[in-house]
């Protein structure tokens, strides 16, 4: 396997003792599901890519990311099912 070589760091290790890498991300045209969205956040929140380029390379906006990353802080990886939204939304 072939790994380009980047500045930052290829491994971070997750508060659950798992490792995350780069190749664990998902591919930029990837279908959003909650696993796929909790790894981007851990990815950013660990230095394994930085806050804009996961905006970049996943198309996302700013507000959508910020959602991402404000759900998982009150309510955990659960909260960014699509099919929970209204459940944890604020009101």
């Amino acid at each position: 396997m072939f790994v380009k070589k980047t500045s930052g760091p290829r491994t971070a290790t997750l508060p659950d003792g798992s490792i995350l890498t780069v190749a664990d991300l998902p591919p930029s045209d990837t279908r959003w599901v909650a696993n796929r969205k909790a790894v981007v956040v851990n990815a950013v929140r660990h230095g394994l890519i930085v806050r804009e380029d996961a905006i970049a390379r996943y198309d996302l906006s700013e507000e959508e990311f910020d959602g991402w990353v404000a759900a998982v802080d009150q309510h955990g990886k659960a909260a960014l099912k699509v099919t929970k939204l209204q459940k944890y939304r604020e009101r």
